[in-house]
């Protein structure tokens, strides 16, 4: 299983369909059967053995399944990759000298490796959940005060 954060699974031709039909019987199997047990799936031909995987795996296959059926790409990253920082550059969407200035100020961490910095996937994405968070409360005061001075 490839672990590096450039291996995209796409969706081809007729496997939208199916893909649609997976999740749904996924999500409605976890809907009726909510809990932490470890989640049987069955095969559709008689006598398939079950497959059994922890819950999270079974919630992660459904919202794999729901974007493979609306034809996005999807990778999976574990939190540890570590990322260069045009890897990371391009993931934040931004230049990579920005990126190295939110490193060097400590709003990402990072280590070296010889001269080249090396990012935590996990470290990347809380930044970006804190940053997500940021700009929407910078929108919501923008539209609160738009709205105070009638201008909306």
């Amino acid at each position: 299983m490839p672990s590096h954060a450039d291996s995209a699974t796409r969706r081809e031709g007729g496997d939208a369909e199916l893909a649609l039909r997976a999740a749904r019987r996924i999500g409605e199997y976890l809907t009726t059967d909510p809990g932490v047990d470890p989640v049987k799936i069955q095969g559709e031909l008689a006598g398939d053995d079950a497959l059994v995987v922890p819950r999270e795996a079974a919630v992660l296959l459904a919202r794999i399944l729901g974007f493979l059926a609306n034809g996005e790409g999807v990778n999976v990253v574990p939190d540890t990759v570590e990322l260069t920082t045009q890897q990371a550059a391009e993931l934040l969407n931004v230049s990579r000298p920005y990126l190295i200035k939110l490193l060097e100020s400590g709003e990402i961490p990072f280590r070296l490796v010889g001269t080249h910095r090396r990012i935590k996937f996990r470290d990347l994405s809380e930044y970006k959940s804190r940053d997500d968070l940021a700009r929407r409360r910078a929108a919501d005061e923008l539209t609160q005060l738009t709205q105070e001075l009638g201008l909306y």
